[in-house]
C-alpha cells in the first residue's frame, strides 16, 4: 500500500436538511469548467495563466468533492446518491473546451516539473476517483444480483457496451493526442531549419560528399555540440514567437522589441541570506558606497523577485521589472576560422589594445589615473584600435521608447532599494546595481535549489523562471540606457581583477571579491568595448561567443586560484591514496603556484567541491542569457553526473588544471601578480584567513526539541541595559539566535533621528530590514519588514493534537515540529517574508495598528 506525505482535507461534515443544497455547487457544471480550465493551462505551461496557490485550490476542491461523495455512497445506495462528482470529473464532452476530463488532466499535470511540490496530494486524489468508483461498482453490482436474471443479462450487456464505447473513446483521444504532438515537433523543425537555413543548406551540401560512416559521425557530433552554452560549439537558441496576456486588462499581445512593454510585477529587496559572516556591520545608507565589488562573504545583497503576472507598462505605478526583451542569439559559419585566429593570447593583446585607445582618448591631455599599459606605444594606431570590430559586429537592438522607459524605471528602483537613497537615473552606479542584483538572485536560487536537493533545471517554480528570465534579459538591456563612457569604465575595473594591468589604487585583491559577480559584470559590460563615436555596434554571435568563452575561462581560472588559496593551510582530516590525473594536475599546480607541498587529492577534492556553487550559478546565467538548453543531466540531481555535465555545457574540460595548461603561458604572468598581492601573501603564509569554499549553506538557528526548554531559556535571559529584573518580552532572533528585549524603552535605540524598538534595530543589521524573531512568552512568530510593517505568524510548535498554542492560553506539552519549521526556512530563503506580511495585512485588517517601529 502507497503511503503518501499529502495532508488531505478531512471529511466535510453534514449540512442541516435547510443547507443540504449547498454541496451541489462542488458538482454543477460551472464548478467543472472552472476546475478543468485551470488543469488544462497548467498542463499547457501557459505560465502566465496560472499560479501553484490556484492548483492548490483546484486540488483542495476535488479533495471536498470526493469525500462528499464517498460518504454519501457509504451511507446510502448508489440509486439514492443524486451527488455525482465523480461522473462529472470523468464525463467527455464533445467541444474543444472539455474535450479532456478532469481525471485525464490529473493524471497529465502529475509530470509537470513546477508541481513536484504537490504530487503527493494528486496521487492522494488519484487514488480517491479509484475508492469512489470501487464504491459505485460494488452498490451497482449488489444491485444486479438482486434483480432478476434476465435484468442481469441486459445489465451485463450495458456494462460491456460502456466499456467498448469507454475504451474507443481512449483510442480517440490517445490518436488526436499523438497527431497534436507530431504538428508541434513538425512546427519546431520548420522554425529551426527556417532559422538556420544557411547552416542547414551547407549540412547538405557536406553530406552529399561523405560516404554513409561520415555522415553518421557528422550528426552524433552535432547532437553532442547542442547542448553547449559557450564557445565556437555553441548550440542553437531558437528564440519561438511569445504572446502574452495582461493580467488586468486580458489583452493579448506578441513580444516584439518594437512594441509597447510588457512587464512583471516585482519585489526589490535588500538580503542576508547568504551572509557568511553576520556579525559584520551593514551601512543603513549607501550615499558613499560603491557596489560594483561584492566581498565574499556576500554581506547584504538586492534580491529581485517576482509574482509572475504580466501587464502592460501603462499600469505600471513602482516597482516593475521589464519583461521579454526578446534577445536572440544566432550563430554562423565562419567559426572555424575564426578559432584558428582568436586564440586567448590575441583576444586578449585585442582587448588591451582597444581598452588603451579609449582610455588615451577620453583622457583628452589631462593627466588622469590610467593602467600602466597605456603609456608603453600599444592602441596608437588607428588600425589596432579597430581591430576589435574585425571578428564580425551589428547594429545594436532598438528598443521602444516604452521599453526604455521601463528599462529606466525598474533600475532606479534597484538602485534606490539596494543603496537606501533618493532616486536618480544620472547616478553612476546605477548599471553596478543592476548587474549586482541580477547576480545575488541567481545565487539565492541556486542556493535554494540546492538545500532543497532538487535539479537545477526544470524545478523552479513559475514565477520564479518567469522573473528569473526577464531579470537576466532586463541586466544585458539596460546598458543600452547608460553613458557607453560610464559602463567601459566600469568594465576597466572589473577587468583590474582578473588582468593587473588594468589594476588602480582601488581594485580589490583577488581574494576581496565574489568571482560570480565579476563574471555577470564583465560578460554584461563588454559589449560596451563595441561602441563607436559615428554608430551604435555590438559584438555579432562569433565575437560574442568568443568573448563569453574567454571571460567565464579567466574568471573561472580566478576562482580556481581563490579556492586553492584560501585551502593551502588546510590540513587533511584523513589520507587517501587517490593517484588520478586530476591530483596529480592540482599537485603540480600548487608547487609552481604556493610553493607548498600540499596533497594532489585533498586540493582536487577542495576544488571540485568549492567550484560547484559558481558553476551551477553560471550555468543559470548563460542559459537565460543565451536560451540554450542545457544537458539532461542538470535535469535530475547526480553529484556525479551534474559535474560533467556543468563542465560540457559551460566548454570546461572536467580536469579543471588542463584548463592552466592549456593556456600557461598567456596565464602563467597573470598567477605570479595575483599571488604577489599583499592579501593573498598573508593568506598564504597563513597570517591570515579567507572565505572557504565553498562557502556555508546557511539556515535558521537550532530550537530546542522541547519548548520548555526556551521557557527556561527566556527566564534566565536579563537585559544588560536594565536594572529591572523582570523582562516582560523577551523575543529569540530565528537568523542569529540573539535573544532581546523587546517593547522596552530600556533597548531601545536611536537610528538615524528616530527611536527604534531592539527588534526593529537589530532587523536593520542581523536582516538588511527583513526578519524573524520567535515572542517566546506568547509562542508566536514575529515578521519584521522595515521600520513600519510587520505581521504575526504561527510558531513550530505544536501539542499532540497537531495544534499550535498562541499565548500558551492552552498549557498544553509543546514540541517542535520539523515540517512547520522548515516552511518558515523556506519562506526565508525563498524571499517571501514581505508577500506573507502583505498578505497577513490583507486579511487582517486593523483600524488601530501596532506600533513596529518601536517591537
Amino acid at each position: 500500500m502507497s503511503i503518501f506525505l499529502a495532508l488531505p482535507p478531512p471529511p466535510p461534515p453534514d449540512f442541516s436538511p435547510a443547507f443540504s443544497n449547498v454541496v451541489r455547487i462542488l458538482n454543477c457544471d460551472v464548478m467543472m469548467h472552472i476546475l478543468r480550465t485551470i488543469l488544462q493551462r497548467a498542463v499547457e505551461l501557459e505560465t502566465h495563466l496560472w499560479t501553484e496557490a490556484m492548483i492548490q485550490m483546484v486540488l483542495h476542491l476535488l479533495s471536498l468533492g470526493l469525500l462528499e461523495e464517498k460518504q454519501q455512497l457509504q451511507r446510502s445506495p448508489e440509486e439514492e446518491v443524486t451527488f455525482d462528482f465523480y461522473h462529472k470529473a470523468t464525463r467527455m464532452g464533445s467541444s474543444a473546451l472539455n474535450a479532456v476530463n478532469v481525471l485525464m488532466l490529473l493524471e497529465k499535470i502529475r509530470r509537470v516539473p513546477q508541481l513536484e511540490a504537490q504530487k503527493d496530494t494528486i496521487n492522494w486524489i488519484l487514488q480517491m476517483f479509484d475508492t469512489v468508483k470501487r464504491l459505485r461498482e460494488k452498490s451497482s453490482l449488489t444491485t444486479v444480483t438482486a434483480t432478476s436474471g434476465s435484468e442481469a443479462t441486459k445489465g451485463d450487456e450495458s456494462t460491456q457496451d460502456k466499456e467498448k464505447a469507454e475504451r474507443k473513446r481512449k483510442a480517440e483521444a490517445a490518436r488526436l493526442h499523438r497527431q497534436k504532438i507530431m504538428a508541434q515537433m513538425s512546427a519546431l523543425q520548420r522554425n529551426f531549419i527556417e532559422t538556420h537555413k544557411l547552416l542547414y543548406e551547407n549540412t547538405l551540401e557536406a553530406q552529399g560528399k561523405e560516404d554513409a560512416i561520415m555522415e553518421e559521425e557528422s550528426m552524433s557530433s552535432a547532437i553532442d555540440y547542442s547542448r553547449i552554452a559557450l564557445g565556437p560549439k555553441r548550440g542553437p537558441s531558437v528564440a519561438e514567437k511569445e504572446v502574452l496576456t495582461c493580467i488586468l486588462c486580458q489583452e493579448e499581445q506578441e513580444v516584439k522589441l518594437e512594441s509597447a512593454a510588457m512587464v512583471l510585477s516585482a519585489c526589490v529587496q535588500k538580503s542576508t541570506a547568504l551572509t557568511q559572516n553576520r556579525s559584520r556591520i551593514l551601512e543603513l545608507s549607501g550615499d558613499t558606497l560603491d557596489p560594483l565589488f561584492m566581498h565574499p562573504d556576500l554581506p547584504c545583497g538586492t534580491h529581485t523577485g517576482s509574482c509572475g503576472h504580466v501587464m502592460h507598462a501603462a499600469y505600471v505605478l513602482i516597482s516593475m521589472c521589464p519583461l521579454f526583451l526578446n534577445i536572440r542569439w544566432f550563430f554562423d559559419e565562419d567559426a572555424d576560422a575564426v578559432a584558428q585566429i582568436l586564440s586567448l593570447a590575441r583576444w586578449l593583446e585585442i582587448i588591451i589594445v582597444r581598452i588603451s585607445g579609449y582610455s588615451v582618448k577620453n583622457a583628452k591631455g589631462e593627466k588622469q589615473n590610467l593602467p600602466a599599459f597605456a603609456n608603453k606605444g600599444m592602441g596608437n594606431s588607428a588600425l589596432e584600435f579597430h581591430s576589435i570590430l574585425s571578428f564580425g559586429v551589428q547594429s545594436s537592438a532598438k528598443y521602444s521608447s516604452s521599453i526604455k522607459e521601463m528599462l529606466i524605471l525598474f533600475a532606479t528602483t534597484i538602485y534606490r532599494v539596494g543603496l537606501k537613497v533618493a532616486p536618480n537615473e544620472a547616478d553612476y552606479r546605477i548599471p553596478m546595481m543592476t548587474w549586482s542584483t541580477c547576480a545575488f538572485t541567481i545565487q539565492c536560487i541556486e542556493n535554494l535549489l540546492e538545500t532543497e536537493g532538487k535539479p537545477l533545471f526544470g524545478s523552479l517554480q513559475n514565477r520564479q523562471h518567469s522573473g528569473l528570465k526577464a531579470l537576466v534579459q532586463f541586466a544585458a538591456a539596460q546598458r543600452t540606457t547608460s553613458p557607453q563612457v560610464l559602463i567601459q569604465k566600469h568594465l576597466i575595473r572589473l577587468l583590474g581583477v582578473l588582468l593587473p594591468n588594468f589594476k588602480v589604487e582601488d581594485t580589490p585583491s583577488l581574494l576581496e571579491v565574489d568571482m560570480f559577480h565579476i563574471l555577470v559584470g564583465v560578460v554584461l559590460s563588454f559589449p560596451s568595448l563595441y561602441w563607436e563615436d559615428a554608430v551604435d555596434l555590438q559584438p555579432s554571435s562569433i565575437s560574442s561567443a568568443y568573448n563569453h568563452l574567454y571571460l567565464f575561462h579567466l574568471t573561472t581560472l580566478a576562482h580556481i586560484t581563490q579556492i586553492v588559496v584560501s585551502s593551502a593551510t588546510e590540513s587533511p582530516t584523513a589520507q587517501s591514496s587517490d593517484n588520478s590525473e586530476e591530483a596529480r594536475s592540482a599537485q603540480s599546480f600548487c608547487r609552481e603556484v604556493c610553493h607548498q607541498d600540499i596533497p594532489g587529492w585533498l586540493v582536487w577534492d577542495c576544488v571540485r567541491k568549492g567550484i560547484m556553487p559558481y558553476l551551477r550559478c553560471a550555468a543559470i546565467f548563460f542559459h537565460y542569457l543565451l536560451g540554450v538548453s542545457p544537458p539532461e543531466e542538470l535535469l535530475q540531481v547526480s553529484e556525479e553526473g551534474q559535474f560533467k555535465a556543468l563542465c560540457s555545457y559551460l566548454s570546461l574540460p572536467t580536469n579543471l588544471f588542463l584548463l592552466f595548461q592549456e593556456y600557461w603561458d598567456t596565464v602563467n604572468p597573470l598567477l605570479q601578480r595575483w599571488c604577489a598581492d599583499p592579501v593573498v601573501l598573508s593568506c598564504l603564509k597563513g597570517k591570515s584567513i579567507a572565505i572557504r569554499y565553498p562557502r556555508k549553506r546557511n539556515s535558521l538557528i537550532e530550537l530546542p526539541e522541547d519548548y520548555s526548554c526556551l521557557l527556561n531559556q527566556a527566564s534566565q535571559f536579563r537585559c544588560p541595559r536594565s536594572s529591572d529584573d523582570e523582562q516582560k518580552h523577551p523575543v529569540l532572533c530565528l537568523f542569529c539566535g540573539a535573544m532581546l528585549c523587546s517593547q522596552n524603552t530600556c533597548c531601545q535605540e536611536l537610528v538615524n533621528g528616530e527611536e527604534l524598538g531592539a527588534c526593529t534595530s537589530h532587523a536593520l543589521q542581523c536582516g538588511a530590514g527583513v526578519c524573524m524573531f520567535l515572542k517566546i512568552r506568547e509562542c508566536r512568530v514575529v515578521l519584521i519588514e522595515g521600520k513600519t510593517r510587520g505581521c504575526l505568524y504561527p510558531a513550530p510548535y505544536l501539542d499532540e493534537y497537531g495544534e499550535t498554542d498562541p499565548g500558551l492560553k492552552r498549557g498544553n506539552p509543546l514540541h517542535l515540529c520539523r515540517e512547520r519549521y522548515r516552511k518558515l526556512h523556506l519562506l526565508w530563503q525563498q524571499h517571501c517574508i514581505i508577500e506573507e506580511i502583505a498578505r497577513s495585512q490583507e486579511t487582517n485588517q486593523i483600524f488601530f495598528g501596532f506600533n513596529w517601529q518601536l517591537l
